[in-house]
């Protein structure tokens, strides 16, 4: 009986292990199905760069007459907040003044009878040019700019590479100067170049280098040829002076330009009766001068004389 048995054990076990050849297969061997697909990635937004704002020179105060020359050829009045950008032009009429400035690096203070135009404006680079007239440049402490003005009309190129101010003069004929008020400017004339320090002012005449920059003075030549008699029957007044070179001179509040070696003259209406002619120069170093006379302008006929002896004559004869 034990033979049977043992068939019989033998032949279990064996259906045993052939029934678990599949399930060893189907837990050890068989590959592992794919994992299921991933979502696909949610698409990334493309952001625009920011655009940035082209740079310009805004109006931060204006008192006057100051007016803007667009890209069609017009001038328009100029107020607080208007942009002044590449290649536009600003003027300030006689008594007028401006101020701009060039985001938080630099300022352009413009006085009376001035004329610049922008020729270049980046974050790192300003460049003007000075048609007449004067003009200060700033760069403001802390700010890494350069800033260039241009003399038209004259081979003169001021650049200041640090903060700084330095005041330009131009009067349009080849007459230049530049005062430093603040930092090193660099003074480019007929191939000639100086370094105009604080406290410094040097001039440019025409066809000629730039002088060896000096101190600015503690007063401003100012001579008036006024006229000896202060009655006049003419209403009008020829006034002729001299002052500095580079200077800027106002008579009676209108703008007059020097010549190069700071001659000036300008007729000024008057009126019957006391005037007051006043004449007003300002260097690149701004220190100012005045100078004003009392004109009185008497225009009436004096009475009509008659000798007494012609009519004493006129009686004898007619007795």
């Amino acid at each position: 009986m034990a033979q049977p048995r043992r068939q019989t054990s033998f032949l279990v076990g064996l259906v045993l292990i052939l029934a678990a050849l599949p399930v060893g297969w189907f837990v050890f061997l068989r590959q592992p199905p794919p994992p299921p697909p991933q979502p696909a990635p949610p698409p990334v937004a493309v952001t625009a760069p920011a655009q940035k704002k082209p740079l310009e020179l805004e109006f931060t105060e204006v008192s006057g007459t100051v007016e803007v020359q667009h890209s069609d050829g017009t001038w328009r009045p100029a107020a607080v907040g208007t942009a002044l950008r590449r290649n536009e032009k600003v003027r300030t009429q006689d008594g007028s003044y401006a101020m701009l400035i060039g985001g938080e690096a630099v300022e352009v203070r413009m006085d009376p009878g001035t004329e610049i135009s922008v020729e270049a404006l980046t974050e790192s680079v300003s460049r003007i040019l000075l048609g007449k007239g004067m003009a200060t440049a700033v760069v403001r402490p802390g700010q890494r700019h350069t800033f260039e003005v241009k003399a038209a009309n004259a081979d003169a190129v001021a650049t200041l590479e640090q903060s700084g101010a330095f005041t330009m003069s131009n009067n349009g004929q080849g007459t230049v100067a530049v005062g430093t008020r603040e930092g090193e400017v660099t003074l480019l004339g007929q191939g000639k170049v100086v370094i105009v320090r604080a406290g410094q002012q040097a001039v440019i005449r025409p066809g000629q280098a730039p002088s060896e920059p000096a101190t600015v003075p503690s007063s401003l030549l100012l001579k008036v040829d006024w006229p000896v008699e202060r009655t006049r029957r003419e209403r009008e007044l020829l006034v002729r002076g001299q002052t500095d070179p580079g200077s800027r001179v106002e008579v009676d509040g209108v703008t007059v330009t020097p010549d190069a070696q700071g001659h000036f003259e300008r007729k000024v209406a008057l009126r019957e009766g006391r005037n007051t002619v006043d004449v007003r120069a300002v260097g690149v170093g701004r220190i100012e001068q005045r100078d004003k006379q009392d004109v009185v302008v008497d225009t009436t006929p004096p009475p009509l004389q008659t000798d007494p002896d012609i009519w004493n004559q006129a009686n004898n004869d007619s007795q």
